[in-house]
């Protein structure tokens, strides 16, 4: 995937939204107000020395550490809260499964919401 296939579809997710709080080199996508990914657009003040295209997915803890522990390009986020963050080299795995992951951070987010809504998203 490239970083336009990566932001298409996770737009494409229902009731998604996109921002940039942090500056212009990340965009943020929301579902009802909750960030469930981070895309780096590249440069700027989160610029890592690898400069590698990368997402941050919010997952469970235990996601996240099974992720790690089976792939070098799932890493902890680097701005994030290590423990539900993960940073996703995404260029270096295949393309349904980042969709996957993307969709696996969308729903955890959507089940967090309270009932009346969360219907709309599960």
């Amino acid at each position: 995937m490239n970083i336009e296939q990566v932001r298409e579809y996770t737009l494409s997710l229902l009731g998604v939204t996109e921002d940039q709080p942090f500056g212009d080199d990340i965009l943020t996508f929301r579902l009802e107000g909750n960030i469930f990914v981070c895309l780096w657009l590249g440069g700027g003040k989160y610029d890592m020395k690898d400069s590698e295209p990368r997402l941050a997915l919010k997952l469970s803890p235990d996601r996240n550490d099974e992720l790690r522990a089976q792939y070098s390009a799932v890493t902890p986020a680097y701005h994030w809260n290590k423990k539900h963050w993960s940073d996703v080299y995404y260029e270096q795995i295949e393309d349904s499964q980042v969709k996957e992951w993307i969709k696996e951070s969308y729903r955890l987010v959507a089940l967090k919401l309270p009932k009346i809504v969360r219907q709309k998203y599960i």
